[in-house]
């Protein structure tokens, strides 16, 4: 009997996603294990590995398609003795085509709009005076990538869109160039088209401003005994592959904090607080076009190399967008750390449905106040943002006192 092969979830939330490229052609014959095709969602790619065996009969979904529903049937795989008759048979139950409605058509990459008047068909002109360009956003996203002049590339996809295939046919080729965007009129300004990872996150972040009562708790560290430490550490583990970060004694601090503080490991639901048994640390991680939070399960039971090695690792496949929908969901605290980028102090926005996150900013040499004498110490500021539902002040002060009490005294980190 002939097999549909699905549109895979991966996540429990995930409703559609990209079918972004097949590894099959219809006649190809697949073996259990071998990857069948790539999907997308707006943080996450992934390989789809056939559990059967057969021949490719049909290919019901191409690549490069957005919108895909999950449970879709994509493809049909023949077992043995079954020939192109069985797939008209299997392939009846299709998924359900999208209306016939007129095609959103999308501009360049980077688009000149006029200041003054603007009317919508002005918003959608390229600035090369082009006719607006059909593309697919994992296409567009590629293309910028690439620097690519859109207007130089011939769309396979329906009704002539330029979809993936098209764009890395003409990075391959390398005949393709980006448009002298100095055409451009210099009082217009420059319109780039929302991706599936920004519209995420601007909406994400304008619903936890929105709805989560929050506040922000400051408190300085000095870290000149963490640095000190740090060096020490580094310079007796650097034959083992081993380098500490400041960052690693930040989470490990966190961590171990929350334990004190179990009521800041916490969510808000509206049946009630939930207490979460475990640590789990989200770190937040800057990549092309947004923002991702990779998890350290269990942090507080990790020791200072481990947390090391875990983020190191999830950090670079993060930036790759190989992670797992389990590495990045399911968090219950978030650090996000802007110190090697010169930030001094800022306040994060709360990652739901976490009730806080720690905003650490770069340490640097201040004058203090010490017995009375004026000193010179490396300070280091640190904010908690705090879901008022679930941490009042007195929580948050008590976990930024442990946090604090651990940083000024990073042997209590190694026991």
């Amino acid at each position: 009997m002939a097999i549909e092969i699905l549109m895979p979830a991966l996540s429990p939330t995930m409703e559609e996603g990209v079918l972004a490229k097949w590894h099959v052609k219809t006649g190809d014959a697949v073996q259990s294990g071998d990857v069948l095709f790539e999907i997308e969602t707006d943080k996450a790619s992934m390989e789809v590995e056939s559990i059967d065996e057969g021949v490719m009969g049909e290919i019901l979904v191409s690549g490069g398609t957005e919108d895909v529903k999950v449970n879709a049937v994509v493809g049909i795989l023949l077992q043995d003795g079954e020939d192109a008759s069985a797939v008209e048979t299997k392939a009846s139950p299709k998924p359900a085509a999208k209306p016939d409605l007129p095609e959103v058509e999308t501009p360049a990459a980077i688009t000149k709009v006029e200041t003054a008047p603007v009317t919508p068909k002005k918003v959608a002109e390229s600035v090369s005076g082009l006719d607006r360009i059909k593309i697919s956003p994992l296409a567009k996203r590629l293309a910028e990538q690439g620097s690519l002049n859109l207007a130089n590339i011939t769309g396979t996809g329906t009704g002539g869109r330029i979809v993936k295939r098209d764009v890395e046919q003409a990075i391959a080729s390398g005949a393709v160039t980006a448009p002298d965007t100095a055409l451009a009129s210099a009082d217009g300004f420059d319109l780039i088209p929302l991706d599936g990872m920004r519209r995420t996150i601007a909406k994400r972040m304008t619903e936890s401003f929105r709805d989560v009562p929050h506040f922000p708790l400051n408190i300085d560290c000095e870290i000149d005994n963490l640095l000190a430490l740090r060096k020490q550490i580094n310079a007796q583990v650097a034959d083992d592959g081993i380098k500490l970060s400041v960052n690693d004694f930040i989470v490990r601090a966190a961590a171990l904090a929350l334990v004190k503080v179990p009521e800041a490991n916490s969510s808000y639901t509206p049946e009630g607080l939930k207490h979460w048994h475990s640590v789990d640390i989200s770190i937040a991680v800057a990549i092309d076009g947004g923002l991702i939070t990779p998890v350290i399960r269990n942090a507080s039971n990790l020791g200072l190399a481990a947390i090391s090695s875990a983020t190191k690792d999830l950090a670079a496949r993060a930036r790759d967008r190989k992670l797992l929908p389990e590495e990045y969901q399911g968090g219950t605290f978030t650090i996000s750390n802007m110190g090697m980028m010169g930030i001094k102090s800022f306040a994060s926005i709360i990652n739901q449905p976490q009730a806080c996150i720690m905003s650490v900013g770069s340490g640097e040499q201040r004058p203090i106040v010490k017995d009375g004498e004026l000193a010179i110490a490396t300070i280091m500021s640190v904010t908690l943002t705090c879901d008022h539902r679930v941490v009042d002040g007195a929580i948050g002060a008590r976990l930024l006192a442990e946090f604090k009490a651990r940083i000024e005294n990073p042997g209590l980190m190694l026991l």
